[in-house]
Formats: structure tokens, C-alpha cells, sequence
């Protein structure tokens, strides 16, 4: 858990001013640009929609522009957006030379606090143009560190973006009580992730403490650290999770594998989520170790035709 936690921090900012060539365009010539003369893209596939978290492109460049590239290139309508890139594009102050933490968290902190959104909006705009859709946003506002002003802007910024929830690692009792009642307050939903510390009645109390508290599953994760099937779990709390996440892990805290390749019944699940018209999407996480010759683009794409091959069986 410590290195996946790790490599999302080492995601932050990444190459984030890469697609700054691009801005001499107009947001709409931007969109036009990427999708050319194609359709647009659709992920939507027997019912289920299929999308991808941004995170899943660490290794490459992480400009919003760079993001909605890789997402038209591989095929997929909607995404969980990682926080990163669309802070930067909305201006987020950078750390200063010599900067300390305490003074750079309370330059992002007041910057949070007073920000418009209409760079949020333009942001969601842009990506609407091109027909990508962005349901959960992840960004890093959500942490006891952060204040209730900075929380109230991330989940400002969600709307904004037209996402119907953010997402965040689950933290201790107070925590989640805590952003409960500003869910609550903003009306807006919070799924929690979980890494292999999973078991079945991990979210009981986040749950209980508000309607707002919801669950961001991650059926490789649960997989790993259960050595169990997630079925049983999505068919008890599948009105409480917002979205999921499919990667494929081996039992007793195995490692990412190629799809397929793990004990994560990744097809199983999906003919889950097609027989029950469950709502929520399905979030695609490249994690494994991309081979060499490859990239993540390629290897979300290799996802998303498991994913399909899974639902049309």
C-alpha cells in the first residue's frame, strides 16, 4: 500500500505543463484536434460503463490536454480525474525556491479557498467536446491535514468537473465523519478506496455516519488482501458504491498481473455488474508492470478489450 501511495505522489505534477504547445489553440479547436475526423469515443459497452482513472497514464505526460488525448486514443467516454493536472491547469500556485512545506501547503490552502471555477467548468467543457465525461475526481483536499475550506473547494471543483463524487483513501473514524457531514453540507458523494487492508466490513462505519459516505471498490485490491472473490461484497453493498476499479492481483497480497493472469475474477464481476443493471462505472487502473515496447496507452487499451470481451461472452 505504502508504494502504491507513493507512486500516486510521484504522479503529481508529472509532465504536467507537457501539452503547454498546445495552448495557442482554442479549447474547442483543442477538442476538435484530438478527435479529428473519428467518432467520438464510447466505452459504454451491454449496459456497463467503462472508464479509466488518469493515474493509469503516470508514466506518460500528465496534462489535461495530454489526458484527454490518451483517453480518445484508447477508446474511452469517461474517467476518474486525479486532481494533479486540473490543478495545475486552474493555476495552482507552484513551491516556490526554498519554499518550506508549512508556508507552500498555506499558499495552496488559501489559493483553494478563493479560487474560481470557471476553470474547472472551461476544464469539464473541453473534455465534454471531445465526448469524454469525467465522474469521480481524486483530488488531494481530502486528507485530515486539509482544511474544511479546502475540502469544501474540492468538492466544488467535483461539480464543476460534473463529477457525482470524489474519491479518496479511507481514513480513520474522524476522518470520515468529518467529510460525512460536509458531503453532507455540499452534496456531494465521497467514495472511499481501500488497498489490501480490505475486508467485508471495512466500510461499515463510514457508512453508518452518513448517506454521503459512499465506496470506491477496487476488486484487485479486495482480491489480494481477502484472497477471497469480491462478488459476495458488491451483491451486499452495491447501492453504496459509487464507482470500482478492475485490475487483476493474486491472492494473499499478491502482485498486479496482466488481466487475466491474477486471481481477480475481473469477468465474473463485470457479467455481475451487466445482470444487475448496477449503476455505477467501472474504472479501469493499469497497474501491473508495463512490458517493454509497450506503454500505458497500448496497455489501456489491452483493458478495455478484456473488459468488452468480458461482457459480450
Amino acid at each position: 500500500m505504502k508504494n502504491d501511495q507513493l507512486s500516486r505522489r510521484r504522479f503529481i505534477g508529472t509532465g504536467a505543463l507537457a501539452g503547454a504547445g498546445m495552448l495557442f489553440l482554442s479549447k474547442s479547436s483543442f477538442a476538435h484536434s484530438v478527435l479529428g475526423a473519428a467518432d467520438k469515443p464510447d466505452s459504454k459497452i451491454e449496459g456497463v460503463q467503462i472508464g479509466v482513472i488518469t493515474y493509469s497514464f503516470r508514466s506518460m505526460p500528465g496534462s489535461v490536454e495530454d489526458l484527454l488525448k490518451y483517453c480518445v486514443e484508447c477508446n474511452i467516454n469517461a474517467i476518474e480525474l486525479m486532481g494533479d493536472a486540473a490543478e495545475v491547469y486552474a493555476g495552482i500556485p507552484k513551491r516556490e525556491q526554498g519554499q518550506s512545506n508549512a508556508d507552500h501547503n498555506k499558499a495552496v490552502a488559501d489559493w483553494r479557498a478563493s479560487v474560481s471555477m470557471d476553470k474547472f467548468k472551461e476544464l469539464r467543457k473541453m473534455y465534454k467536446d471531445a465526448g469524454v465525461t469525467i465522474y469521480a475526481w481524486k483530488p488531494s483536499a481530502l486528507e485530515a491535514r486539509n482544511t474544511d475550506e479546502e475540502i469544501g473547494y474540492a468538492f466544488n471543483a467535483g461539480k464543476a468537473l460534473g463529477a457525482s463524487h470524489c474519491t479518496v483513501e479511507l481514513g480513520n473514524e474522524a476522518q470520515t465523519k468529518r467529510l460525512g457531514d460536509l458531503g453532507t453540507k455540499y452534496k456531494m458523494k465521497v467514495g472511499y478506496h481501500a488497498h489490501t487492508q480490505a475486508t467485508p466490513t471495512l466500510w461499515d462505519t463510514a457508512l453508518s455516519q452518513s448517506e454521503y459516505n459512499c465506496i470506491n471498490l477496487d476488486i484487485g485490491h479486495y482480491t489480494s488482501g481477502t484472497s477471497s472473490s469480491p462478488v459476495p461484497f458488491i451483491e451486499k453493498y452495491h447501492d453504496r458504491i459509487v464507482s470500482m476499479h478492475l485490475k487483476d492481483r493474486k491472492f494473499h497480497d499478491g502482485p498486479n498481473t496482466p488481466w487475466g493472469e491474477g486471481d481477480t475474477p475481473i469477468k465474473e464481476v463485470l457479467q455481475l455488474v451487466k445482470k444487475n443493471k448496477y449503476k455505477f462505472p467501472v474504472t479501469i487502473e493499469q497497474e501491473y508492470n508495463i512490458p517493454k515496447g509497450s506503454d500505458a496507452v497500448t496497455e489501456v487499451k489491452k483493458c478495455r478489450e478484456f473488459a468488452v470481451q468480458a461482457l459480450k461472452a
